[in-house]
């Protein structure tokens, strides 16, 4: 028997050491000295406490192959991914559950797109030599070292990445800034099924010019649901990143403790593991850079030196069309456009399914651009719907535009750099260490016939679908050197003489860091500037409810314990901390009021829809705000229901579902315990890999529309944060080498690594980290070093 212990024992020192040995293998280096082919000098890369690497070559191109292994030892699965969502290649390595969403990546075109784009670039050029660079440093890495876990658990083949990859991967971040797909089909419904008199909580006129001829049938909008429904989950269920909206300022020298500007930005963006920047600091003769980057991406997105720095918002100008084509009845491959029956062009390919037979896709193209119920399969008689986007109609040189912006330490050089990007829509917010500071709103903005809303589908039959080229870069919103002395973004829309169309936050967000910001007795400093990044407060809750207290006091009359949570609803300042059980009961009964008024009209396909549109966070107040609109009226019984008798339901479903699921002490409702965020990996959604892959979860403060704008999805409680800042960052330029910034969970995407989610715990808590410039002070917090050498 003891010799039986012996054995057992030593099989599991065995197994325990070969799977140590084994995970041990897949962990980045960051020390010691490698071989890299294409070097012309050593590069040296020293890893901080945060596990940032600071590389210093002695040229471009050694700095680029270096940076892209060093981002690959650390990215690579993130890479794979990513390119594979973007192509439509996930089932090939997830299975069939992922063909629906690899049929919408098609049916995008991104793939062809980026071919194409690569196709007739000119392959010259420093920009195009510093992605080659890259690529071939990604590749070198990729072919030498053991693959990533998640490579041997799905089975994952190594293949090279290709510059076509790279810009498929800028096509889905382009994508995944459109609204579109969720708002459009909605709003279209209201209008054409519902009527005028139910638009007005969206603020949207009737406009006849733009109704569709012949109006699309019961099929067509089941089509349009599900569409919406895809297009939502296809990035969401894979726990990729996906862009949210932002926040941004900047603050003039004149009104700064220090003298000189000061840039904060913090990007909202899906959370995900591993998280969406990369951060690095490359240095080489005649250039410096300490930035954020995107996985096959060599340039900067985010990014500072010591003379000036950017960050970036979403703009969300609306550069999305969605077209219903009228088809030929006597042909259905063809479609009318400007009154004549042209054909539809088609392409057939497959999708690869793991475990499974391939499964073949139609694509096709209509003079608008592809249509995108392709991506639902079969369509029978259902109307084509036509995708019109900026992005696949522009030429977009977006990696130049970030290569020159690296390099901007002029207010010309930047906003010449701004006028690059095309599509998606950026504001680009801007400072230099000379005083300047300065907003560009950064989009090739379409010219649409006079009175056409691109809110709503329009016609494939009517000039409405029609566009005349692209306003000049000088007509778009933009800002330099402001007389008031400070600059927000914040994704509202932006002041002008004409509204730019678009999808954009409500003002609440930007309105209260601009009123911060415009106080004279702000001290502009870092400090002052860590607050307003993590205020978790909003007027929009105590704004909504303003209309409905008398009803819900009415409808807690006789009972003086509900009548004491409604009293301190209405004394509640709006703001969500994790100690707080107002802000629960609030968001419960703000879902139950959407739900009672609004799901009867919408069906459920098309109210969940709009659960996650901007669109509703503009309706809901005037909504509260008007006790005669129709949406009050239940269609679901002969009785006419009022504003009094759905506040009233909605009240008595918020206590109970919040009873259920928090129990019947209303103080145990803390958003804390409400509010979560787990950092989700992909493959982190089923037992028992979320236990080892994710990282949380942790009590979040904030919501949707706070400055430190910690969102989920309006549901029942409780509530799992999906996105936020995606990072924070505070420079001043005064003393740029002591900025401040943070990753939501780690610099590393190898499981198991010391910086996998080494900063997720001060993330949630709200403290920074320094972003290093000085050489000593990096080297006095990274004794070793990685040097990659050439190959011999």
């Amino acid at each position: 028997m003891k010799r039986a212990f012996s054995l057992l024992a030593l099989a599991l020192v065995a197994v325990v050491a070969t799977g140590a040995w084994y995970l041990h293998g897949k962990q980045p280096r960051r020390d010691g000295e490698l071989p890299l082919a294409g070097l012309q000098g050593p590069v040296s890369v020293r890893y901080d406490a945060r596990g940032v690497p600071h590389l210093d070559a002695g040229s471009e191109a050694d700095l680029y192959r270096a940076l892209g292994y060093v981002h690959a030892q650390d990215r690579l699965f993130q890479m794979e991914i990513l390119r594979r969502l973007a192509r439509g290649e996930l089932a090939e390595v997830l299975g069939p559950a992922l063909v629906d969403t690899d049929r919408l990546f098609r049916s995008l075109r991104l793939g062809e797109h980026a071919d194409a784009y690569v196709g007739r670039t000119p392959h010259e050029g420093p920009a195009w030599a510093a992605l080659e660079a890259y690529l071939d440093g990604v590749n070198q890495y990729q072919a030498s070292r053991p693959a990533p876990l998640e490579f041997d658990l799905l089975g994952i083949p190594k293949r090279p990445f290709r510059a076509e990859d790279t810009f498929s991967v800028v096509g889905y971040t382009a994508y995944s800034f459109a609204a579109a797909f969720r708002t459009e089909p909605v709003l279209t419904y209201v209008r054409d099924r519902l009527g005028a008199d139910y638009l007005a909580i969206f603020d949207l006129a009737w406009q006849p010019a733009g109704a569709l001829a012949p109006s699309l049938a019961d099929g067509d909008w089941r089509m349009l649901g599900a569409l919406a429904d895809l297009s939502g989950r296809a990035v969401a269920d894979q726990g990729l990143p996906q862009f949210e909206g932002s926040n941004a300022w900047v603050i003039a020298g004149r009104r700064t403790a220090s003298g000189k500007p000061l840039l904060a930005g913090d990007p909202h963006i899906r959370f995900s593991v591993p998280a969406t920047w990369y951060e690095a600091h490359l240095r080489a003769p005649g250039f410096e850079l300490y930035g954020h980057y995107q996985a096959l991406n060599p340039f900067a997105s985010l990014g500072f030196n010591r003379s000036f720095g950017w960050s970036l918002t979403m703009f969300q100008n609306d550069d999305i069309d969605l077209i219903a084509e009228r088809v030929n009845p006597d042909n259905p491959e063809q479609v009318r456009y400007h009154g004549q029956w042209v054909d539809l062009e088609r392409h057939e390919t497959l999708i690869a399914v793991k475990g499974a037979p391939a499964v073949p896709l139609t694509l096709r193209r209509s003079p608008h651009g592809p249509l995108v119920n392709d991506a639902l399969g079969a369509t029978g008689d259902q109307r084509p719907i036509a995708l019109w986007w900026t992005f696949l109609e522009s030429p977009n040189p977006l990696l130049e535009a970030f290569y020159r912006l690296g390099r901007a330490d002029t207010l010309d050089k930047a906003r010449d750099a701004a006028r690059l990007i095309h599509a998606p829509g950026l504001n680009v917010v801007w400072a230099n260490a000379a005083g300047d500071i300065g907003w560009w709103a950064a989009a090739r903005l379409p010219r649409r016939p006079a009175g056409v809303d691109p809110t709503f589908i329009l016609d494939g039959d009517s000039p409405a679908a029609d566009k005349d080229g692209f306003q000049p870069f000088e007509a778009n919103p933009q800002e330099e050197n402001p007389a008031r002395g400070y600059i927000v973004s914040a994704n509202a829309q932006p002041a002008g003489p004409q509204p730019i169309p678009g999808y954009y936050n409500l003002p609440d967000r930007g309105r209260r860091l601009a009123e911060r910001l415009a106080d004279p007795a702000l001290k502009g400093d870092l400090d002052a500037s860590r607050t307003l990044q993590l205020d978790s407060g909003s007027a929009y809750g105590p704004r909504l409810l303003a209309p409905l207290l008398q009803d819900l006091r009415a409808a807690t009359a006789d009972r003086p314990d509900e009548a004491a949570l409604v009293q301190r609803l209405a004394a509640w300042d709006g703001d969500y901390r994790v100690d707080d059980p107002v802000p629960t009961l609030f968001t419960q009964f703000l879902y139950q009021l959407a739900d009672g008024a609004l799901r009867d009209e919408l069906g459920d396909a098309f109210f969940d829809a709009l659960l996650a549109t901007r669109a509703l966070d503009a309706a809901l107040p005037r909504l509260a705000a008007d006790p005669d609109s129709p949406w009050w009226d239940d269609r679901r019984s002969p009785a006419r229901e009022t504003r009094r008798d759905i506040v009233r339901g909605a009240w008595q479903a918020s206590l109970a579902h919040l009873r259920a699921t928090g129990g019947d002490d209303p103080a145990s409702w803390t958003w804390g315990r409400a509010h979560t965020l787990t950092h989700g990996h992909p493959l982190g959604r089923q037992a028992p890999l979320d236990r080892l892959l994710n990282v949380g979860p942790f009590a979040m403060p904030g919501t949707h529309e706070t400055p430190n704008n910690q969102s989920s999805p309006l549901g029942p409680a409780p509530w799992a944060v999906s996105y936020g800042p995606s990072t924070r960052r505070l420079i001043d330029f005064a003393d740029p080498a002591h900025s401040l910034g943070i990753n939501p969970v780690g610099q590393s995407g190898a499981p198991f690594d010391a910086h996998y989610a080494d900063q997720a715990a001060d993330y949630a808590a709200g403290r920074y980290r320094p972003q290093l410039l000085d050489e000593a002070e990096i080297a006095a917090e990274a004794p070793r070093q990685l040097r990659l050498v050439p190959a011999p």
